[in-house]
């Protein structure tokens, strides 16, 4: 069942030797940032035997490794997702394809929509927590010999990675709020009701990924850490109707702010 993980690695490992000591999926609007690191290889998702391929527009599709303040980092550009058509496996396969090449470290980003009444588009939200049972556990099935079967979740998004974020946003005078981060599957925007539902449990945004990959990660062993960008209000908190093309404007416009704070925290962490 895991075969393709190793057939991945073996393939990069033809490649390059490289070992991440952190690795960051940049969601919408964040490709670029690799750009501005120093690099070392990149790797065309395309290229890698049975790699999962992104399908959404504007995700370039290809792992960049490279070397940040003396940290070696492997940056997703690009991430798939459940609504695409792939099995949760698949979804979290590149997360374990970066564990068993040594990461320990796992910074997750993603474009959200606003739940949370005080919050407004452009803002930034430290992850906390997420809800994850409306979309398939990555960990269904035979159970991923890196893992223990039955794996704690108490304490998924880790405190001291958190803290960090924190206390860099504050000393780059970026503003940051924290919530709860609810994964639904998409493709399909929510319906005000289902926005009052995801309220009423807890959420404080909404999004189509990160969830998914947090569990699968720590089951891995790694530490996680996670960010949203809100670029919307959900359905029914406005008189907007929801677009894609508004969520990548916002997006695009808070891209350089957080590309600040990810590239500080990855020196920090």
């Amino acid at each position: 069942m895991f075969e393709n993980i190793t057939k991945a690695y073996e393939y990069i490992r033809t490649q390059t030797d490289f070992v991440p000591d952190i690795a960051v999926t940049l969601g919408s609007g964040l490709g670029e940032i690799a750009d501005e690191a120093e690099p070392v290889c990149t790797i065309n998702y395309r290229d890698i035997p049975g790699f999962p391929i992104s399908t959404v527009a504007g995700h370039k599709g290809r792992f960049s490794f490279c070397k940040i303040g003396g940290k070696n980092v492997a940056f997703m550009q690009g991430r798939v997702h459940y609504y695409e058509g792939y099995g949760m496996k698949d979804v979290v396969m590149p997360l374990r394809v970066l564990h068993k090449m040594g990461t320990k470290t796992l910074m997750l980003t993603n474009a959200a929509g606003g739940v949370n009444y005080t919050f407004e588009p452009g803002d930034f939200m430290i992850i906390r927590d997420h809800i994850s049972c409306f979309v398939p556990s990555p960990l269904i099935g035979e159970n991923y010999p890196e893992g223990t079967r039955f794996p704690d979740m108490s304490n998924v998004y880790d405190k001291k990675l958190s803290d960090m974020l924190y206390s860099a946003a504050a000393e780059l005078g970026i503003s940051v709020r924290e919530g709860v981060y609810m994964q639904l599957s998409g493709p399909n925007y929510e319906t005000p009701t289902e926005v009052r539902m995801c309220r009423m449990l807890g959420a404080d945004a909404v999004g189509m990924s990160t969830a998914c990959e947090a569990m699968a990660a720590v089951h891995c062993g790694m530490k996680v850490c996670g960010i949203s960008c809100i670029t919307n209000m959900a359905a029914g908190m406005s008189l907007k109707p929801l677009s894609h093309e508004e969520v990548k404007e916002i997006a695009d416009l808070k891209a350089p702010q957080l590309r600040r704070l990810i590239l500080e925290g990855i020196k920090r962490s």
